[in-house]
C-alpha cells in the first residue's frame, strides 16, 4: 500500500465526473488509507501482533452554491455518494466557494516502514533493561509501524497525494510497594527508527526519583514541568494562536499580533520538515510553511485556513485541517515547536531551591481561559537543587498566560505528540497537597 495506489486510482475522478454531471458547479475529493502493525507486550511478555487496515472517502460538493459532504468507509458507490451529497447540500445555506486550483506537486514518501522483527526486538530490549534493575516492576508496551496515504483531488485541477510512515511506542511500567502503587509511562514517535534504550533510561529514572514518598508543600512554588508534561502549556497557547478564535473574540491575543504576549526568551513556530509530524500540505491541498508565531516573546501570526484567513483578510497560512474525514476544513496545527533553551535538565533541578517537578497530569489543561486546576499524576519534590522524593495527592493551579510571562527553558525537547517542547521551570503557581 503507498501513494502510488492511490494516485493510480480512479475513484476519485469517477466521483468528480459525476458530481458535475449531476448539476454541482465544484466537488472536491479526500481520500485516506491506512496500514497498522501493531506489536502488544503484557506484563513482560509479547501478547499478540495485530495488522489492521482502514480507508475513508469524502466528497464535498457545492451545487447552487450551497455545500453538500457525505463520507464512505471502505468500498465506495460513487453515485449513492453524490447523490447523498446533493440531498445534503439542498439544506444548507450558500456559502463562498474556497478551492485550490491548478496545483499538482509530486511529494516524495515521508519515513520508512521496519518489520515486524525488529518491533518485537525493540519491545524486548527496553523491558529487559528495566527489569534487570528492577525485577518487581511490571511492564506494558506497544509498538507500531503505521503507514498512512493521503490524497486531494477537486474540480478546479488540484491534484496532490504524499505516503507517510510513522513508528511510535508507549511503555508503562508498574511498581506495587505494598499499598502503594506507582505507574510511570513514556514513548516515542519518529519516522525511521525508534530508540528502546532511551526510552528504557528515562522510565528507569523516574523510578529512581520515587524511591520514596515525600510531603509535598502547600504554597506557591517553581514548578518544572518536564518536556512530557509542558504539552499542557502549549495547549493554551496553540488556542490563542488559532484565527478561529481571534475572529470570535475569544483569544485573549486578538488585536496583539507585534506586542509581547509571553516571556522574551520564548519562540514558537511550526516547520513542514521537521519530526514525525512534518506535513507537505494541509487538507484543503495548501502547501504548508514555515511560520513563527511568536518570536523572542513578541506576536507575529496566528494560524488559519482559507476561510479564516480570508476573513481576516491575511489569507490561508496552510492551516486547514479536518477534525475527522465528515469535518469541514478549520483552523488547525500539524506541529507545535518551542525553541530550547541551553540548561540540561539536571541544570534546570539544581537552580530550584523548593519546588515540584510535574511528569505526568491528570486531566487537561486550561483551554483558551488559561486557568486551570490539574492533578498531578506523577511528580516529584525538590529541595536545594535534588529530587528528594515523589509527591502524592497532590493539586498545581494557575494561569498559564501569567505563567509564561517568567519561565526558564532546558536543552531537552523532545515530541509529545505533535509539540515538541523542552523543560521549563514557571513561577507562581499554587501547589495544595494531602500529606
Amino acid at each position: 500500500m503507498g501513494s502510488e495506489n492511490l494516485s493510480q486510482d480512479t475513484l476519485a475522478e469517477n466521483l468528480l465526473e459525476l458530481a458535475i454531471k449531476s448539476g454541482a458547479e465544484a466537488a472536491e475529493v479526500y481520500q485516506s488509507r491506512s496500514l497498522s502493525r501493531p506489536v502488544f507486550f503484557e506484563a513482560n511478555r509479547l501478547k499478540q501482533l495485530e495488522t489492521s487496515q482502514s480507508e475513508g472517502t469524502a466528497l464535498r460538493l457545492w451545487r447552487n452554491g450551497r455545500p453538500g459532504l457525505t463520507v464512505a468507509y471502505g468500498s465506495v458507490k460513487p453515485k449513492v455518494m453524490v447523490e447523498r451529497a446533493i440531498a445534503l447540500s439542498q439544506l444548507n445555506q450558500p456559502e463562498v466557494l474556497e478551492l485550490v486550483s491548478n496545483f499538482q506537486p509530486d511529494y516524495p514518501d515521508l519515513g520508512s516502514s521496519v518489520p515486524i522483527e525488529v518491533l518485537v526486538s525493540w519491545g524486548k530490549e527496553a523491558i529487559a533493561m528495566i527489569r534487570d534493575a528492577y525485577p518487581d516492576v511490571v511492564c506494558n508496551s506497544d509498538w507500531e509501524c503505521d503507514i498512512e496515504s493521503t490524497r486531494l483531488v477537486n474540480s478546479q485541477g488540484l491534484d496532490c497525494y504524499y505516503n507517510d510512515t510513522t513508528l511510535s511506542c508507549y511503555m508503562s511500567a508498574e511498581w506495587v510497594r505494598g499499598d502503594d502503587f506507582l505507574s510511570v509511562a513514556d514513548g516515542q514517535t519518529q519516522r525511521d527508527i525508534l530508540e528502546p534504550e532511551k526510552l528504557a533510561q528515562q522510565i528507569l529514572q523516574r523510578l529512581i526519583w520515587a524511591k520514596h514518598n515525600v510531603p509535598s508543600p502547600n504554597r506557591r512554588v517553581p514548578v518544572l514541568f518536564t518536556s512530557k508534561a509542558a504539552d499542557m502549556l502549549w495547549g493554551t497557547a496553540q488556542a490563542a494562536l488559532n484565527g478561529k478564535r481571534v475572529l470570535e473574540s475569544a483569544s485573549p491575543w486578538g488585536e496583539r499580533l507585534g506586542t509581547p504576549v509571553i516571556a522574551s526568551n520564548l519562540t514558537l513556530y511550526q516547520d513542514p520538515l521537521a519530526g514525525p509530524y512534518s506535513c507537505p500540505f494541509d487538507d484543503e491541498g495548501t502547501p504548508t510553511t514555515p511560520l513563527v508565531f511568536v518570536e523572542n516573546g513578541i506576536l507575529q501570526h496566528y494560524y488559519c485556513d482559507r476561510t479564516t484567513g480570508s476573513q481576516l483578510e491575511t489569507g490561508t497560512t496552510g492551516n486547514g485541517f479536518r477534525p475527522s474525514l465528515g469535518s469541514y476544513p478549520t483552523p488547525g496545527l500539524f506541529n507545535f515547536l518551542i525553541q530550547p533553551g541551553k540548561a540540561s535538565l539536571q541544570e534546570l533541578i539544581q537552580k530550584m531551591d523548593d519546588g515540584l517537578i510535574v511528569d505526568q497530569i491528570l486531566g487537561g489543561g486550561g483551554g483558551i481561559s488559561g486557568d486551570f486546576s490539574v492533578n498531578i499524576e506523577l511528580g516529584y519534590r525538590v529541595r536545594k537543587g535534588e529530587v528528594i522524593g515523589r509527591i502524592k495527592d497532590t493539586m498545581v493551579a494557575g494561569n498559564i498566560y501569567t505563567a509564561l510571562k517568567q519561565v526558564e527553558l532546558g536543552d531537552d525537547a523532545d515530541w509529545n505528540g505533535s509539540c515538541y517542547t523542552p523543560s521549563l521551570i514557571v513561577e507562581g503557581l499554587s501547589t495544595t497537597g494531602r500529606n
